[in-house]
């Protein structure tokens, strides 16, 4: 990118150009997934409620975001009279700033990335972490102490949660022996079994527990303590609304997707697709090659985005002491177990063990997604005689009926 710009400005200018590029190019990503996730979530959870959600603004419901964008936008936007009006203000994008700031360092492609950092991995890590600040001066500035809790305990959770996050993170660096990321992408080139989460038993059970807590990291159900409706009203957003109340939402799905990228990085073969056994910009050109490699890592992070929504829809919302126990008794304990465990890996497991545990973990998942897929398209049983229940209840008569002869 910046030889790019180099051909046609000269320094300073093809650095500033080259950065500039990169701000729109990254901040239209992040406006472009939010306004399809908004809608995705709104699917998801209407799919799985058996209703339609939105059909009638645009194809498919595909305009409800713009709606709502423009709803926000236009919504009364104040500060409560009490409030820190500086500080009000300014924690919305506090928020955003931490997440945009994470996919500097994410890369997209064999060479397709804002920075390239020798700690990209800590460095996504720190900056995402930071959203954090705005939750707590939202929570604060808004002279509402039910805002104020809900970013106290906002801040309880990500802190507890970074600490066996960042050790997931530590053990897939310790199988690769780097901390950048495009390294990381570049060494899982390939065929599938040739991923970090298939190297060893450690580390695929690290790719879930990493997931699980970056999930309570980017504050989605059921560990979004910090808006229990039940409990705190809606936590730190209670005194927002319009265009504030929209960047908050922004930062938190832009966060999803930085910490599904990372975990396609460092777990799934970044922007390899696993079915090919080269790189495709060394065979295809940088442009044409990243183009594959685009879209295969929006794939593997929407996917993950999407399994987000699924347990969103899915689970119960924990209660605040279940969410801290979950994190202190339970992950940071497995979490120092497995970084332990993929040393002594390292140091003591032979290679032929270690290829023999790559096929064997690889060809089960596949096995068992594939038996997922099957079990997803399989046709539902047919409907029972009326009045009576389908499927394992077949032949049972209904509550409404049971007593009429």
């Amino acid at each position: 990118m910046p030889s790019f710009w180099s051909d046609f400005l000269q320094p300073p200018l093809s650095g500033i150009a080259f950065g500039v590029t990169a701000v729109a190019a990254i901040f239209g990503f992040i406006s472009g997934s939010a306004f399809f996730a908004i809608w995705a979530e709104r699917k998801v959870s209407a799919r799985m409620q058996d209703r339609l959600g939105p059909t009638r603004v645009g194809p498919f419901g595909l305009l409800q975001s713009l709606a709502d964008g423009i709803k926000l936008i236009s919504k009364e936007d104040h500060a409560p009279a009490g409030a820190d009006r500086l500080l009000f203000r300014l924690a919305p994008y506090l928020a955003f700033c931490a997440a945009f700031c994470g996919y500097i360092a994410l890369p997209f492609g064999a060479g397709l990335v804002a920075a390239e950092l020798s700690v990209g991995a800590f460095f996504m890590l720190a900056v995402l972490s930071s959203e954090v600040f705005g939750v707590v001066l939202a929570g604060y500035a808004s002279a509402n102490k039910w805002s104020l809790f809900g970013g106290v305990r906002e801040a309880a959770q990500v802190v507890s949660y970074e600490v066996p996050r960042a050790l997931c993170v530590v053990v897939p660096v310790c199988v690769t022996g780097t901390l950048n990321l495009t390294t990381i992408g570049t060494q899982q080139a390939g065929w599938f079994w040739g991923w970090n989460l298939f190297h060893d038993p450690f580390t695929f059970l690290a790719f879930f527990v990493f997931f699980v807590t970056a999930t309570a990291s980017c504050k989605r159900a059921p560990f979004d303590l910090a808006e229990a409706e039940s409990e705190l009203v809606a936590g730190f957003l209670t005194e927002y609304s319009g265009f504030r109340w929209s960047i908050f939402f922004l930062a938190e799905y832009g966060s999803m997707f930085a910490v599904s990228g990372l975990a396609a990085l460092l777990f799934l073969g970044g922007w390899h697709t696993g079915v090919l056994p080269f790189e495709p910009t060394a065979e295809w050109g940088f442009w044409l090659g990243n183009l594959l490699n685009l879209a295969v890592f929006a794939a593997k992070c929407w996917a993950l985005v999407l399994v987000m929504m699924w347990m969103r829809w899915s689970l119960p919302r924990l209660r605040i002491d279940q969410v801290m126990t979950t994190c202190l008794q339970y992950f940071l304990p497995i979490a120092c177990a497995l970084l332990v465990g993929v040393c002594l890996w390292q140091l003591l497991a032979p290679p032929a063990v270690t290829a023999a545990t790559r096929y064997v973990l690889a060809f089960g998942t596949l096995g068992a997604l594939l038996l997922l897929v099957a079990s997803v398209l399989r046709p539902p049983a047919a409907a029972g005689p009326a009045g009576h229940l389908p499927g394992a209840w077949a032949g049972r008569a209904t509550p409404l009926t049971a007593g009429r002869k």
